[in-house]
């Protein structure tokens, strides 16, 4: 053989030999028992292409999806030497749809996508955009921790691009920047829609040892645990549970902070709506002292619900210090003398239910005495206290 024969033969050998990370078109000559797919190449070679490089998709059955004949471009990986004869490389088709997606990507950092969620692992979730491998870390998943990965596992979410890198074929997304996005537009809209002091329907979305979070619509509002009831409420979850209907009124807005405040007990009657009507002046009720002041005595008559004794009703003797007469936990006989609901007071007297002594020692010939006028300004404000109170039938 001349050597400008051999020179030839030399470079079609050459021509033909493939390479690691050749794009090679075979044709599917036989799918094997090891789920993978047995490729004829235009070499007289094979080339096999296993189910974990024809897809993500860990359960697929190769068989399904190709048979004999089927045509399949794929990636040379690697050479391999296999106990089939003629089988010579290790292909991916995955691998090729992986590099043709990353040469027309059409997003760049900081869009929006729509991604699928193909695997859960411990640093956060493996997912695929339009084709490329992409990754979300754990801390970008929600705006709080999420302790199971595995309820994303095939689902489809939207994240925000965060860094490409074609070179490392590295993706990296955030789910959390979405969410927080969305989140602020909602405020927004959910902002322009409310007012203070407006009574609207809300869900309880969450409990907490301090309070209730209210979803209004998108948003969650708070109602603090001592909003929730004119009772005494210890813990939320006593008298609120999740997902139940409830109506709120508006207490504040900050939109800035994204907050908003909220009563549920401010859209019920309170216990002060009815006293007027139960303990009108002159009714005679029985309770329990409660605190015991320099200016008087604060009677507890219903639950929840205070008046006071001023000094000045508790006896037709002169009583210099309440604490002299009156302890706390006393059960004592009242009057009403004076009802204000809307100020939250009630006036008693213990003195209207004795009998007036015959003489009774009066100052200034029946009028308040200086010194009865100076203890009336120099009164704690809780004594809720009026001039009646103070000075009785001396007015």
């Amino acid at each position: 053989m001349s050597e400008t024969n051999n020179e030839l033969l030399a470079a079609l050998e050459s021509a033909d030999q493939i390479k690691v990370g050749d794009v090679v078109t075979g044709e599917v000559v036989a799918i094997d028992n090891d789920n993978q797919a047995v490729i004829g190449l235009h070499t007289g070679e094979e080339g096999v292409v296993p189910a974990r490089e024809y897809s993500d998709d860990r359960n697929i059955n190769l068989a399904d999806e190709l048979k004999v004949g089927d045509t399949v471009e794929a990636v040379v990986i690697n050479n391999v030497t296999s106990d089939k004869e003629g089988v010579a490389y290790l292909l991916s088709k995955k691998r090729l749809d992986a590099r043709k997606a990353w040469e027309n990507l059409n997003f760049a950092e900081g869009d929006t996508v729509d991604a699928k969620v193909v695997n859960a692992v411990r640093g956060g979730l493996v997912v695929t955009v339009e084709g490329v491998r992409g990754f979300v870390p754990a801390s970008m998943v929600a705006e709080r921790f999420v302790s199971d990965l595995n309820q994303f596992k095939n689902k489809d979410i939207k994240a925000q691009v965060i860094e490409i890198d074609p070179a490392k074929s590295r993706l990296i997304l955030s789910r959390k920047a979405v969410i927080a996005q969305e989140h602020a537009e909602k405020i927004a809209e959910v902002f322009g829609k409310l007012s203070v002091g407006e009574v609207v329907e809300g869900t309880v979305a969450r409990l907490a040892d301090f309070g209730a979070f209210i979803d209004l619509g998108g948003v969650d509002g708070l109602v603090h645990v001592s909003e929730i009831s004119y009772d005494r409420v210890k813990n939320p979850a006593d008298v609120l549970s999740r997902g139940e209907k409830v109506n709120v009124k508006i207490l504040a807005l900050d939109e800035e902070k994204g907050r908003i405040s909220l009563s549920i007990k401010a859209t019920q009657p309170g216990p002060w709506d009815k006293v007027a009507e139960e303990a009108p002046a002159g009714t005679v009720l029985e309770g329990t002292v409660k605190r015991v002041k320099d200016f008087g005595a604060f009677v507890e008559i219903f639950p929840g619900i205070e008046g006071l004794i001023h000094v000045s009703q508790i006896s037709h003797k002169r009583v210099e210090n309440p604490a002299d007469v009156l302890k706390s936990g006393d059960k004592v006989k009242v009057q009403v003398l004076d009802v204000k609901p809307a100020e939250e007071r009630i006036s008693l007297s213990m003195k209207a239910l004795e009998e007036k002594p015959a003489h009774e020692e009066e100052d200034n010939d029946g009028r308040a005495s200086r010194a009865d006028i100076a203890a009336y300004n120099q009164q704690d404000d809780e004594s809720g206290a009026t001039l009646g109170d103070i000075f009785g039938d001396k007015l």
